[in-house]
């Protein structure tokens, strides 16, 4: 069972076409800091280096995967994702800007972790879920799709470690809550609805404390 199912989570996002865009990264830089004239530049609410914030439960984007970014990004403006913030802003812009925003952003160095704050046990409980799951509740472990230390591994699978806890529980609880439709096989939406209150704080403080990237993790 646990073979089928992981193997079905790969296959089925694998089948998923999404492939990085080609954007100017110096016009992106531009673009998330003046905005296009009618909107709020990027960094007011994710930072002036891409970092987010934890507060706002704004996430990070620094070193995201491009193809990420601009899919997310589509995404807003097509309506498949929901915010009040993103949707008074994203709408401003056009095909090529989210392309130049992806790169920019991609090309930017993920942050340090901040130190957690949760407890051994909740971390050990978090660590558990995000590295081998609960499979005999059907909760398959983060990094089946989201690769090696949840670091991420293309525009399907995007990095989560290093990412804000409160950004992370939020997401997680919205696809709990069939907020969420940008998943065209549903799988985050089946997988987030098997977790408890307990377990999305956990794996949350525990995604947050790890590094984003393998250069980091080395340091």
């Amino acid at each position: 069972m646990k073979l089928k199912l992981a193997g079905f989570m790969l296959v089925s996002l694998w089948a998923v076409n999404a492939h990085a865009q080609n954007g100017d990264a110096a016009r992106g830089q531009q673009l998330s800091m003046q905005g296009d004239g009618s909107g709020a530049p990027c960094l007011a609410c994710h930072g002036a280096n891409g970092e987010g914030n934890a507060a706002g439960a704004f996430p990070r984007l620094a070193g995201l995967d491009d193809g990420y970014l601009y899919q997310t990004m589509q995404a807003y403006h097509e309506g498949k994702r929901t915010n009040p913030v993103m949707f008074m802003n994203i709408d401003n812009f056009n095909q090529q800007d989210m392309r130049d925003l992806a790169a920019y952003f991609a090309s930017l160095t993920a942050p340090e972790p901040a130190k957690p704050s949760a407890s051994a046990e909740q971390l050990a409980l978090g660590e558990k879920l995000a590295l081998q799951g609960d499979w005999d509740a059907y909760i398959p472990p983060c990094s089946t799709c989201h690769g090696p230390n949840n670091q991420g591994v293309d525009a399907n699978f995007p990095g989560i470690a290093g990412q804000h806890a409160s950004y992370i529980k939020q997401q997680l609880e919205m696809w709990q809550q069939g907020k969420r439709t940008s998943d065209p096989v549903q799988l985050m939406e089946a997988v987030a609805k098997r977790l408890s209150p307990e377990q999305i704080e956990a794996v949350a403080a525990y995604l947050a404390s790890q590094p984003a990237t393998q250069s980091a993790a080395q340091q």
